[in-house]
């Protein structure tokens, strides 16, 4: 029987590891690639014979999109000046929002969350041309407020809030009505301290959702705005080379925000799905 058990174990352990490898080896190719000549990166997509230690170790891919070609350094500050504003707005409208659905009594209070639960499992581009429009309407379609507008009132991170809100007891919140603080003092004093593994989970799951977005820019922005994450979504034989760099360079934000709030994202990922 124990023999039986170990030889079911090795099978899953293995099963795993080549599945590990699987969804792993693409990031290390992209990292061992960017630092690889043009000729070394284009001969061993045509050949098929790909290697993870490159033949000559070269920053050239490096030099070429940060410093001779800035057009690429330029879609990294558009990614920034897109995504810095969007999340924090979205933090905002979060806290306030979640808090209002959380423990402020209102008429039709349940049916308007969902309605934004509804509009939460809606692909973004069902309603991409709703928003075109109501820019246009606007005249901010080429601006950046086009993209960041939509992204701060998007209704993950209300949902996600809500749900962490309402597992606070609100005898808390009654107890320190009794002793005259007002909403705002509830919210800042009692509320958002608690919500420490929710805040940080919703910074870095919006910084990603924006960081990578794709669709919004290519619609609403002018090519001298477009963020880093459309230029790797249309990467040709001819810049293979600078793709793998700018695929590094882009990566390491999402990396290092993952890494500081890790276990903050994971409990708080946990607590969401104990509701």
């Amino acid at each position: 029987m124990k023999r039986k058990n170990k030889t079911l174990i090795f099978f899953e352990y293995t099963i795993l590891v080549i599945f590990a490898i699987a969804a792993i080896f693409p990031v290390i190719y992209m990292i061992s690639s960017s630092f690889m000549g043009e000729e070394e990166v284009k001969n061993a997509l045509q050949s098929f014979k790909f290697h993870i230690i490159p033949d000559e170790f070269t920053l050239i891919q490096y030099y070429n999109s940060l410093l001779r070609q800035p057009d690429f350094l330029l879609k990294f500050w558009n990614s920034v000046i897109l995504t810095l504003p969007t999340v924090i707005g979205q933090i905002i409208v979060s806290i306030f929002g979640a808090y209002a659905f959380a423990k402020i009594k209102f008429k039709y209070k349940t049916q308007i969350f969902f309605m934004f639960i509804i509009l939460m499992i809606m692909p973004y581009q069902v309603t991409l041309v709703p928003i075109y429009i109501i820019m246009k309407k606007l005249n901010l379609v080429g601006s950046y407020a086009s993209v960041i507008l939509p992204g701060i009132f998007s209704t993950f991170g209300v949902f996600l809030m809500t749900q962490f809100m309402k597992s606070i007891p609100d005898e808390q919140c009654e107890a320190a009505k009794i002793d005259g603080a007002n909403d705002i003092q509830i919210l800042f004093k009692i509320i958002i301290p608690q919500c420490k593994g929710a805040l940080v989970s919703l910074i870095i799951l919006s910084f990603i959702d924006n960081w990578n977005m794709i669709e919004q820019p290519l619609i609403l922005l002018g090519d001298k705005k477009q963020p880093l994450s459309t230029f790797l979504s249309q990467i040709n034989s001819g810049e293979l080379g600078i793709a793998f760099a700018c695929s590094v360079i882009f990566m390491i934000p999402s990396i290092l925000m993952f890494l500081k709030g890790e276990d903050e994202l994971l409990e708080g990922i946990q607590h969401l799905d104990m509701k």
